[in-house]
């Protein structure tokens, strides 16, 4: 299982069963654009989504390899940015919440890309923990904002505009920002006089909240029917199962009753959202024909993937942070004429984690930096074998103060099943079987047929969230506010205990939890 798997990629082998020397890569060193998307979920692209116009993002999937197992291993801005950068969980790179910053001397991938012979490059959203706009290692041009930046120039109490920061010169934003991203990256390109292979990472604001698109977007999908998930009724067949935080989240900052502490129809919250989606493919048209143009469309490898998903309604909940499929997977998309093959799709498990091995991989570099926990998808891409890959995925977020709705939450995921647990809160662990219920509303964790399952998959877990050190630890940051505490009034109650755990004194099961661990399990 996955910490057996894991177990052989520790340091100093961790690509042994996937090094490969690709004729490609020998002849002409790869280019690789890599573009990364905010809070895009899987399946928020027109092949998959009929409802949506995304003729480029389409064009990558048709005609490049579509990855349809792609996920996170935390669904949350910095730590999720931070484990693409560093190839680590989260539990090792240290950026745990959207506040506390990477460890000083954090290396990320594109460094030895430069060791590689590469000309690197930043645009974009760089929001790792408490990381302002200023130039990070491993990039030779640089183009940030502070936070979360803004969809349109913003002028500031004192007057100024918003600013980005290009090499260490702040200069204001004077337009839409995905349109202007791509005019920066473009210029580049344009610019370019070296002959190095170059790696370019463009990591778009959107399609992150408050939802803007571009004003030519501004009344696209206007006659498009939304549709409002199943599981996102307020009725007992939903909750069944469901864990109390769950429930009470609807009715909070990140819940369908309350969102943002308003009014909003979240219905109408997504229609904005395809719409500002459609500057970003726009952007991937627009570098695709630059390829084009200039005669790098086969020597240019062009990814794209999104840092996390985003709920709209399901099981009552926005936002992302839980383990549930519409929060940790996400699109994953390569490109490459004549490199990868046209229209293959992979059903692996691939994450995050894999970004940073795979492009060195693509650039050659057969000798991967021990720090890396994931390893190269490239083989699987190009439809070779690679033996061991992984079966199953882990899965961990902590919680944070100001959403104090969404529990600390680990799990396990692999093709068939997921196990989800919760930290420090008292409340039901989750097991779904997901080829039969694939959106995740029938609870298995009391079945007596999967205990066996459930015993083996916790024990996995444990292992999977261990450290570097060999610590299972749960980190947090100071706590300055409340947090986003209130409830609507008038909405929706909390949630009740489950009726199964409800008991009377003498009931034989009170003292079954007083086990000893199964001894196949012991360390």
């Amino acid at each position: 299982m996955f910490i057996q798997w894991f177990q052989r990629l520790l340091p100093g082998l961790l690509l042994c069963v996937v090094s490969h020397t690709y004729a490609a890569s020998e002849n002409t060193p790869m280019n690789v654009i890599y573009i990364l998307t905010d809070d895009q979920r899987y399946d928020e692209m027109g092949f998959m989504n009929k409802r949506l116009n995304t003729p480029n993002m389409d064009k990558l999937a048709n005609e490049g390899v579509h990855f349809r197992n792609a996920f996170v291993t935390t669904a949350l801005c910095s730590p999720s940015r931070a484990s693409i950068l560093t190839g680590q969980y989260m539990h090792n790179h240290g950026v745990v919440d959207n506040n506390n910053p990477a460890r000083e001397g954090t290396v990320y991938f594109p460094s030895y890309l430069q060791k590689a012979g590469y000309e690197t490059s930043f645009f974009g959203k760089w929001h790792m923990g408490g990381h302002g706009d200023e130039p990070q290692p491993g990039f030779d041009h640089w183009l940030s904002f502070a936070g979360q930046g803004h969809y349109y120039p913003v002028k500031r109490s004192n007057g100024e505009v918003n600013q980005f920061n290009i090499n260490g010169t702040h200069v204001p934003q004077k337009g839409y920002i995905t349109d202007e991203l791509t005019d920066y990256a473009l210029g580049w390109l344009d610019s370019r006089e070296s002959s190095k292979p170059f790696f370019m990472y463009l990591s778009h604001k959107a399609v992150h909240a408050d939802f803007k698109p571009a004003p030519r977007h501004k009344d696209q999908y206007a006659d498009v029917d939304i549709e409002v998930p199943a599981s996102q009724a307020n009725t007992e067949e939903n909750y069944h199962g469901k864990p109390m935080w769950v429930k009470n989240q609807r009715n909070s900052w990140h819940g369908v009753d309350f969102p943002y502490h308003s009014e909003l129809d979240v219905q109408e919250y997504k229609r904005q959202y395809h719409r500002t989606l459609s500057a970003v493919d726009d952007s991937i048209g627009r570098i695709l024909t630059w390829l084009e143009d200039n005669g790098m469309a086969d020597n240019t490898v062009v990814m794209l993937m999104g840092d996390n998903g985003f709920m709209f309604g399901e099981h009552g909940l926005i936002d992302k942070r839980n383990a549930y499929e519409e929060s940790m997977r996400v699109p994953l998309l390569a490109y490459a004429p004549g490199y990868l093959p046209k229209g293959k799709k992979v059903d692996n498990i691939v994450a995050n984690l894999d970004i940073a091995p795979t492009v060195l991989d693509i650039a050659g570099v057969t000798t991967m930096p021990e720090q890396f926990e994931g390893a190269s998808f490239l083989p699987l891409a190009q439809g070779k074998s690679v033996e061991d890959w992984r079966e199953e995925l882990v899965y961990e977020y902590y919680w944070e103060f100001n959403y104090p709705h969404t529990p600390t939450t680990f799990a396990l995921r692999s093709d068939k099943y997921k196990l989800i647990q919760y930290h420090g809160v008292w409340d039901t662990e989750e097991l779904y079987d997901l080829e039969n219920d694939p959106k995740e509303m029938n609870n298995l964790i009391e079945s007596p047929e999967h205990q066996e399952l459930i015993a083996q998959m916790r024990h996995e877990l444990f292992l999977g969230i261990t450290n570097s050190n060999g610590e299972n630890v749960i980190p947090y940051t100071e706590k300055y506010t409340p947090g986003a505490v209130y409830r609507e009034k008038d909405r929706s109650e909390a949630a009740d205990f489950p009726e199964r755990w409800k008991r009377k004194e003498g009931d034989k099961v009170l003292r079954d939890f007083l086990k000893p661990k199964p001894k196949h399990l012991v360390n």
